[in-house]
C-alpha cells in the first residue's frame, strides 16, 4: 500500500501517477461537479488496478461484492447453485415428510378396521332374534344356530281337510282337565312329542283373518324387491281379508272351541278389520282398504275414541293402539286430506293422548317402584305389554321428528320428544336389567338372567334318551338350572313391587311369541346402529299419487 493522506490536501499516488487534489478543489471557476469528477476519476484508476491491488486498495466488503456466483447448467435452463441446493433440499424434505411415512404405512401388514361397537340395544336385539330360532318346528335348517332343538312336529297340519271354508287357528294345544296326552300335560321335547295334536280349522274368525290379512300385506312390503312373491303375498292378504268380511264368517276365532278359548280368547274383530285395511291399502294402493280403514262403523265398533284405558295396551288381542298409529303416519307424511281427514285426525288426536296415558305423572296407570308400567292393571306378565307399548312410544316420536314436530300436549302440559323417548327407554332398560332386583329379564343378556325358564325344549338335557309325558316331570320340577339356555327368551317379569322368582313352577313366566316380538320392535327402534331412521316413502310406493293429475295442456293455438 502507498504511502498518502486521505483525509487532507496534498496529492494522491495510485499506480506512478499523481493526483493533485488540492488544485481540483481550488479552481472556483470550474463547473464540474468535483465530487462526480472525483469518482470518475477513481474509477478510471480502479479499472487499470491489477485483482490483487483492487483486492488491497477497496473497502474491506470488496470481496463480498466480487465473489463470483456459481451457477449450474441444465442445458436449456441455468440455475444458480444456491437454487439447485434448496431445491433438492425441499424435495427430500417433503419426501421424509409426506411418502415416506406413506409408504411405511402401505408396507406394514394390513390391520383390520376397527368396527363402531354395537349399542347395548344391539346386542340384545341380537338375543332376542334368537329365541325364534329355538321356537321353529318342522325341519330345520342346519343355519337355526340352536344345537339343541332338532325337527319337531313333521306330522302337524296334515289333518286338513277343509281349506277352502275355513281357516287353521291353532295345531295342538289341550282342554282344561284332560287326561288325554296334549300340549298343556305333557313335558317332552318338542323332538319326542308322539301324542295326536289336531289342527283347529275355523270357519268363522275375523279376527284371526284380519291378523292374518295384516300380516301378509306387512311382509309384501317388507319383501317387495321380490316381485313374485310379494305379488303371491298381497294375493294372500286380498283373500284372507275377504273371508274376514263375509257377513256370514262373524263370530270370533276361538268362540265355543275349548282348545282355544281359555288360552287365546279373542274378545273382539274390529280392531283387526282396522289393522288389516291398513296394512293393505299400503301394500296395494287400492282405495277401498283406507276407505274401511277410516269408516265410521269401525271406529265406533271397535270403540276406538272411547276412554278405557285397557284399549290404550297394545297387545295380541288388541291392535287399536297400533292401527291407529299406522294411519297417523299416514296422515302426518302424506296429508291426504278430504274425504279421509276428519277420521285420520281423530285418530292421530287419540293416539297423542294414549302417549300422555303412558306418563306417570298423570296416574292413569300403575309403575313399580322400580319404574316398569303396569298395563295390564298388575296382571302376570307384565313386560310383553311394557315392551310393545315402549315401540309405539318411540315410534310416535321418530315420526313427529321427521316431520319437524318437537313435541306435543297433554292438555296444557307440554312433553318434548326427548321426554316421550324417555318411557321408552326406561322401559327398555328395566327389562334388560335396570330394575331392583339388577336382573336381565332377557335370557342370555347380561350375566345375571333367568336359569329355570318354564320351557320344555330348554329344560330337558339332550342325552339321546326317550321321556314320556310324565316322565319328562322329573327335568321340570327338578330345582336344577335349564341345561339350555333359550338365549333371547323374554320371560314374564316381576310382580307389581319388583320381585321375581326364578322358579320353572311358575308357568306365568313362560316366554312367548307375542312378548318377544313387542320386545324385538322395541329394540330395533332404539338401537343406535339399526339404521338411518324413517324411511318415508318405501312403505307408501304402492299409493297413487293422492292430488288429482294437472290436465293436459291445450293444443297449440293456430290462427
Amino acid at each position: 500500500m502507498h504511502p498518502g493522506n486521505r483525509w487532507g490536501s496534498g496529492s494522491f499516488k495510485l499506480g506512478g501517477e499523481e493526483i493533485d487534489v488540492v488544485d481540483r478543489r481550488t479552481s472556483r471557476d470550474s463547473e464540474w461537479d468535483m465530487s462526480a469528477v472525483y469518482h470518475e476519476q477513481q474509477q478510471q484508476h480502479y479499472e487499470q488496478l491489477t485483482e490483487t491491488q483492487k483486492s488491497w486498495l477497496l473497502e474491506p466488503n470488496y470481496n463480498n461484492k466480487r465473489k463470483k456466483s456459481k451457477y449450474v447448467d441444465f442445458g436449456c435452463i441455468v440455475c444458480s447453485d444456491k437454487a439447485v441446493k434448496w431445491s433438492v433440499f425441499g424435495i427430500l424434505l417433503a419426501f421424509c415428510v409426506i411418502a415416506l411415512p406413506i409408504i411405511i404405512v402401505n408396507t406394514l401388514p394390513k390391520a383390520k378396521p376397527r368396527s363402531i361397537p354395537p349399542d347395548s340395544y344391539s346386542l340384545a336385539l341380537h338375543e332376542a332374534l334368537l329365541f325364534f330360532n329355538a321356537q321353529k318346528s318342522g325341519r330345520l335348517p342346519k343355519s337355526n344356530g340352536i344345537p339343541w332343538r332338532g325337527n319337531s312336529g313333521l306330522n302337524d297340519g296334515k289333518d286338513i281337510t277343509d281349506q277352502l271354508n275355513g281357516s287353521a287357528g291353532m295345531v295342538g294345544g289341550g282342554q282344561n282337565g284332560s287326561t288325554t296326552p296334549n300340549d298343556e300335560n305333557c313335558w317332552q321335547k318338542p323332538e319326542n312329542m308322539d301324542y295326536p295334536r289336531p289342527t283347529q280349522i275355523c270357519y268363522e274368525g275375523p279376527d284371526l283373518a284380519g291378523e292374518m290379512a295384516a300380516a301378509f300385506a306387512a311382509a309384501s312390503i317388507v319383501f317387495q324387491d321380490d316381485n313374485a312373491y310379494s305379488r303371491k303375498l298381497v294375493r294372500g292378504a286380498e283373500t284372507v281379508y275377504a273371508f274376514a268380511r263375509d257377513g256370514s264368517k262373524r263370530r270370533s276365532y276361538s268362540h265355543d272351541n275349548l282348545y282355544i278359548s281359555p288360552y287365546y280368547n279373542s274378545t273382539g274383530y274390529y280392531d283387526e278389520y282396522i289393522w288389516g285395511a291398513t296394512w293393505l291399502y299400503y301394500a296395494t294402493g287400492n282405495a277401498t282398504y283406507i276407505s274401511l280403514a277410516t269408516t265410521a262403523g269401525f271406529a265406533r265398533n271397535s270403540k276406538a275414541f272411547s276412554n278405557i284405558p285397557n284399549l290404550s295396551v297394545p297387545s295380541w288381542d288388541n291392535k287399536l293402539p297400533a292401527a291407529m298409529l299406522l294411519l297417523t303416519r299416514f296422515r302426518m307424511f302424506l296429508s291426504p286430506g278430504y274425504p279421509y281427514e276428519d277420521m285420520l285426525q281423530m285418530y292421530h288426536n287419540t293416539t297423542g293422548l294414549r302417549m300422555c296415558k303412558y306418563f306417570k305423572r298423570f296416574n292413569v296407570f300403575n309403575f313399580t317402584r322400580g319404574g316398569l308400567i303396569m298395563l295390564n292393571q298388575g296382571g302376570p306378565q307384565p313386560l310383553q305389554y311394557a315392551a310393545t307399548a315402549a315401540f309405539l312410544a318411540s315410534l310416535y316420536a321418530d315420526y313427529m321428528d321427521v316431520i319437524g314436530v318437537p313435541g306435543f300436549y297433554c292438555g296444557p302440559n307440554y312433553f318434548s320428544l326427548l321426554d316421550l323417548r324417555n318411557f321408552a327407554t326406561s322401559q327398555v332398560d328395566y327389562i334388560l336389567g335396570n330394575n331392583p332386583m339388577k336382573m336381565s329379564y332377557v335370557v342370555g343378556y347380561g350375566k345375571n338372567f333367568p336359569r329355570h325358564v318354564y320351557h320344555r325344549g330348554a329344560s330337558i338335557p339332550s342325552d339321546n334318551k326317550y321321556y314320556s309325558c310324565t316322565g319328562g316331570y322329573v327335568w321340570r320340577d327338578t330345582r336344577n338350572p335349564n341345561p339350555h339356555n333359550i338365549t333371547g327368551a323374554m320371560v314374564g317379569g316381576p310382580d307389581q313391587v319388583d320381585r321375581f322368582n326364578d322358579k320353572r313352577s311358575h308357568y306365568i313366566n313362560e316366554p312367548t311369541m307375542a312378548g318377544n316380538a313387542g320386545l324385538v320392535a322395541a329394540l330395533v327402534s332404539l338401537t343406535e346402529n339399526g339404521g338411518s331412521g324413517i324411511d318415508k316413502n318405501t312403505m307408501f310406493s304402492a299409493i297413487p299419487p293422492l292430488s288429482p293429475p294437472s290436465p293436459s295442456p291445450p293444443p297449440p293455438w293456430k290462427p
